[in-house]
């Protein structure tokens, strides 16, 4: 089992900067990889950032990728993403998520994904 906790969500203008956290719990987490998700007002999840267990292959979906950061240190059992230049339309409540993925192609499909956290509401107003 695998508890997650998101902290450091809270509302930014655009062009701030916020970093999320993840705190996970159990002894899997090193070995589990890990992904950032979000769910905007009236559109469904979609896929951030994800980071293999190693820290070795980590993905971005193109709306993020140059301005996100993902991180994870495995002694602290925690997750992170930076994210930097915010847009309005980054406004959602981003979840982050554990899973037994071993193959960076599937790190984008939320249904790879064990163990979900409840989520920190991000606001970037413009």
């Amino acid at each position: 089992q695998v508890q997650l906790v998101e902290s450091g969500g809270g509302l930014v203008q655009a062009g701030g900067s916020l970093r999320l956290s993840c705190a996970a719990s159990g002894r899997t987490f090193s070995t589990y990889t890990m992904g950032w998700f979000r769910r905007a007002p009236g559109k469904e999840r979609e896929f951030v950032a994800a980071i293999m267990w190693s820290g070795g292959g980590i993905a971005y979906a193109d709306s993020v990728k140059g301005r996100f950061t993902i991180s994870r240190d495995n002694a602290k059992n925690t997750l992170y993403v930076q994210m930097n230049s915010l847009k309005p339309e980054d406004t959602a409540v981003y979840y982050c998520a554990a899973g037994p993925i071993y193959s960076t192609v599937n790190v984008y499909y939320a249904a790879r994904y064990n163990y979900w956290g409840q989520g920190t509401q991000v606001t970037v107003s413009s």
